[in-house]
């Protein structure tokens, strides 16, 4: 696995069927709202980023319902296939605008290639990222470029939060945060 020769982010990932992501839970997007909400600076304007597969596009949609009840904002919603011959014009318009933070949900491989051409091309911070378990994974650790995915950080299924640091994940599951 690694980047394409040509410049390009794509990933060479081994041949298999990818697996579409398991549908977000109630505690989950609870906990990412909340992990929203408790940021500082405040988080009042999101751009939500999700691939195309029905649980990814049932978790954008139930955040962009839950965010813009709460109040929130959401400046744009960008969405991506799961393979594409270019990441350039999803990552420029996913990085567009100037969000308190960027929110994503998708399947380990098309958001590692998203993420790296994110990195390569535009402006985007990890850091300022938030994502549904689905991203959360060992895979997508893997599947990006070392560095790529420093301080994004999501919540687990259970309610609970990750982070990813220094090409890891680092798991709290709801009773160790108590």
């Amino acid at each position: 696995m690694g980047l394409n020769t040509s410049r390009s982010p794509l990933v060479h990932a081994p041949a298999r069927t990818p697996h579409p992501p398991a549908a977000h839970t109630p505690a989950e997007l609870d906990a990412l709202v909340a992990m929203l909400t408790t940021q500082r600076p405040r988080v009042e304007t999101i751009t939500i980023g999700h691939a195309r597969d029905a649980a990814s596009v049932a978790a954008a949609e139930d955040l962009v319902r839950t965010w813009q009840a709460r109040g929130g904002h959401v400046l744009t919603v960008v969405h991506w296939p799961e393979s594409a011959a270019s990441w350039l014009r999803h990552a420029r318009r996913f990085a567009a605008g100037e969000p308190d933070a960027w929110v994503v949900a998708g399947a380990p491989l098309g958001w590692a290639q998203m993420a790296r051409r994110l990195r390569q091309s535009t402006d985007w911070d990890p850091a300022r990222t938030f994502a549904f378990a689905s991203v959360g994974t060992p895979e997508t650790v893997t599947l990006a470029a070392p560095g790529t995915l420093d301080g994004l950080r999501g919540a687990t299924a259970a309610g609970g939060t990750w982070r990813i640091t220094r090409h890891a994940i680092l798991w709290e599951e709801p009773s160790a945060q108590a």
